[in-house]
This record gives C-alpha cells, structure tokens and sequence, in this order.
C-alpha cells in the first residue's frame, strides 16, 4: 500500500466521522512518528510533510556529517562522511544531509499496522467527542429520529448522526414508535461502558416535564416563576409545584395559560398525562391540602417525628384523593415528602350498612364493581350521581337504578324499625383505621388488615370509618388538572 493511498482511504474515513481538518493532521502525524520511533528509536531529526488534499507524505531524515573515524557515528542524527558521500559525492564534514524515507522502507506489516491505528484513534476521538457532548446536556432536551425499535429500546440517532439509546422503561408506556418518527426526549445519564459512551434518553423522567413546561412558559424561562418539585407517573398523571417570586403573577394561571393552552401542549407531548399544577406554600398543611387535589379535606394530623399524615375526607372525596390505582395519593407523597393515610370522615352520618351486608340482594359482581371505584357502604353509593356509577363502572343504567332502589329500601326500612332493632352500621370498622392508602396496589382483592388506633386518634372525637381499598378506586373527573 503506497502513501496515497493509505492517506486517502483515512481521510475519507475521517470526514464521514466529522472530523475536521487540523485533527486529521495531527493524528496523521502522530502515527507516523510513531512508525519512525518504532524503527530508528527516535523521531527528533525527522520531517513529516503531509498534503491530505494530495494524498502526498514526505519523510525527511536529517543528519551531520562527521568524520568515519568520529565516536559520534552511533549517533542517532550522526552520518559518517562515507555514506553521506554515497547520498551525493561532494558532500563535506559539518554539513547537513537530508535523506528522504519511503513509507515502503517501514515494510508491509508496519503501514498495515500504522493504518489500523489511525483507524482505531479516529474511533477513540469519536467516542470523546460524543462523551464530551453529552456529559454537559443531562436534563437538556434533544430531538432525534426513531432508527430501529426492539422490545427493550429504541435506538434514537441525533442531527449528527450518533446513536442514542432510549429504553423501555423511560418510555411513556402509551408511546408507540416507528422507524422514521421525530421524537423529543431528555438526556437522563451518560453511562461509559469498557471504553465506550452510552446516551440513555428519557421522557419518563421528572425533567422531561420540566424542560417542556420551560419551553411553554417564558415566566419559567426567564426565572420569575421557579419550580419546586415534579412527581410523575408517567403517561398517567403528574404534579407540579411552582412558586413566583413576582406577586404580581400567579404561578398557577401562568403555567396553565389562557383556556389551558400552554399546558396543554405539554399534555399532547405527554401521551394526555394528566398534570396538577399546584402553588407551593411554606405552610404544610396548606401544601398537603393542595397535593391531595383535587380532593376537599375536613381535617388532618400531622406527625412529623414519624413522617406520616393522616387525612379525614368526606366519603364522596375518598376515591378522588386515592386516585385510579392510588396514583393521586402516592404522587402527593412523593409530592410533599411524607407518607400520607386517608381516612373517611364517617362524622355526618347516623348510621350506615357496608355492601357485603346486601349480598343476598345484589349480585356480588356489581358489589365489586362499586368497591373498585371506593364505593363499599350503602350511604357512599348514594353520595355519588347515578350518572357518575355508569361512567366509572362496567353497570348499566337499570341495573344503578335497581341498585339504588335497594340501598335507600334498607335505610327507610331502618328508621322505621329504628327503634326495635339496633343499627346496621359497621361500628367496629368505624373505629378501626384501614392500612395507609399508599401501601395498597391495584390488584389487591381484600381490605387491609385493621390495625389498632393511633394514638394520635382522640377517644372523644366521633368514630371514622376506614377507606375501602385505595388500589380499586377510580378518580373522578379533575376540573382543576388539564386533561
């Protein structure tokens, strides 16, 4: 393989690797330098002239004439006077011979060598420059293009053509991708592994959320509206603290925008991710009152020594504040920093008759239908619109009806027998506390084993009733998060 070659064929490897010119040189220098020391020990008094454009390399062996009887003949950039005289016949002691070197003179086994290593620094070089353009872009938002989909990720290839990983599980669980398809996500984490940068993207990530409420809203951009915390479940729903140091601006109708047309941008990018912009407070049970939207609480307990709050809502406000799958409950948690247990308020009511108790005359599969969506007393079916039941469970609008009928004949036929027979309602239940709704999943099939109460639960304040599982509860409709 001659010099033209050689150079060539690197060249145009380098510039499909974006490479630019003066690192092109030296890396070509360098190699050759490195094939001289391996061959004459040392390259100081060598020349390597290099024209890429040609494809031409020029190496020059400079040396002193000395004497052929001189001890410096072993010199490294010493000639004897004889063999300089063979280069050109009236060369005299003193001078300066340059003697050009061929690349074949190396041999075979050395150019092949020296063109696997141009090959292998101009990948190394590559690799640092993809490491060095990513390490300082974690948490910065990157558009790529969709190059091939597998069943644990994607590979993402950006504007410069690197390859980006974006795995299954920072995916929004409802994206469906194709080759072909632009796609916006965050830088999560560059990972080095044996040598070799790792782009891992993400749009599950908290971030993600916060870079496009960034680009929809200039108040955060420009800094007069900061945000304090983002919980995410993501492709479900999403809360968001924010603050404005600008009293003239409220942070929440900023990020909301006029008819909800900033956030929802952001909620089209999100798979419809429905997103809880919420104003931070200082004042805890203020923030905690604001986390549980779009709930309304009668009242709570705060224990911070043990990191756990216990919330009392009316019945008709427990399965908004456990959210479908406990999703709402856990993000207001994560949300506020501590564990939250909800507990329904059972005050208002005289007495009440849990479903189970209607078993010989509703079917038990619409008695499980109701305690999916944390319906399981009589009263706390008829706290919630017939029109309501339909839409949230799989019941038709006779059998609701039917349904309805049934609970108030147990009530009326109750008061009327107020006197003889003692109430229905599941008083020891009442006074029982249910495990913390966080802790439920929605696969549970049984309510959580009763614990003894706190002793934070005051003996002469009025009985409350436990929560049904917090896992089989579905969330009503949230006039105040955006869709």
């Amino acid at each position: 393989m001659n010099s033209t070659v050689l150079i060539e064929s690197f060249a145009e490897f380098a510039r499909s690797k974006n490479i630019d010119r003066p690192t092109m040189m030296s890396i070509l220098e360098e190699v050759f330098r490195t094939m001289i020391r391996k061959k004459y020990d040392d390259d100081s008094n060598f020349d390597v002239i290099l024209n890429v454009d040609q494809g031409d390399l020029e190496i020059w062996r400079n040396r002193e004439i000395v004497d052929d009887n001189s001890e410096d003949i072993w010199d490294f950039d010493k000639i004897p006077l004889a063999e300089a005289q063979k280069i050109e016949p009236d060369f005299e002691i003193g001078e300066q011979v340059a003697e050009e070197v061929k690349l074949e003179d190396f041999g075979r086994r050395a150019v092949l060598m020296a063109r696997q290593t141009l090959i292998q620094r101009v990948k190394d070089l590559e690799r640092d420059n993809l490491y060095q353009a990513y390490k300082d872009q974690v948490g910065e938002i990157v558009v790529g293009e969709v190059y091939q989909v597998w069943g644990r990720e994607a590979l993402i290839l950006d504007k410069d053509e690197n390859e980006l990983v974006l795995p299954k599980g920072e995916q929004i669980p409802k994206d469906r991708y194709r080759k072909g398809d632009t796609i916006r996500t965050v830088v999560h984490r560059v990972d080095v592994i044996n040598g070799t940068p790792k782009i891992i993207l993400s749009r599950a990530a908290p971030a993600f959320l916060e870079r496009l409420m960034e680009q929809e809203v200039p108040e955060i951009f420009d800094g007069l509206i900061t945000i304090k915390n983002i919980v995410r479940e993501p492709g479900e729903r999403a809360k968001v603290a924010v603050e404005s140091y600008d009293e003239r601006i409220d942070p929440v109708g900023a990020c909301v925008g006029m008819k909800g047309s900033r956030i929802h941008a952001v909620v089209r990018e999100l798979e419809n991710e429905n997103i809880d912009i919420i104003n931070y407070t200082d004042n805890l049970e203020l923030y905690i009152a604001r986390a549980l939207s779009p709930a309304k609480l009668t009242s709570m307990k705060i224990n911070e020594q043990t990191g756990r709050v216990s919330v009392f809502l009316k019945p008709d406000q427990v399965s908004l504040a456990i959210g479908r799958g406990g999703a709402n409950i856990k993000l207001a948690s994560r949300l506020v920093g501590m564990e939250i247990d909800v507990f329904r308020d059972a005050g208002d009511f005289e007495e009440d008759i849990a479903l189970d108790e209607f078993s010989d005359e509703i079917e038990g599969w619409i008695l499980q239908e109701l305690k999916k969506i944390g319906l399981d007393t009589g009263r706390a079916v008829l706290a919630v619109s017939k029109d309501d039941i339909v839409r949230r469970t799989e019941l038709e609008e006779e059998t609701v009806e039917e349904l309805f009928r049934v609970i108030r004949q147990e009530f009326e036929d109750g008061e009327e027998t107020d006197s003889d027979v003692a109430p229905r309602a599941a008083t020891p239940r009442a006074q029982t506390p249910a495990e913390p709704a966080t802790d439920a999943t929605a696969d549970e099939t049984e309510a959580a084993p009763a614990t003894e109460p706190t002793a934070e639960a005051s003996t002469d304040e009025e009985p409350q009733q436990p929560v049904a599982e917090p896992g089989k509860n579905e969330e009503a409709p949230n006039s105040g998060a955006a869709q």
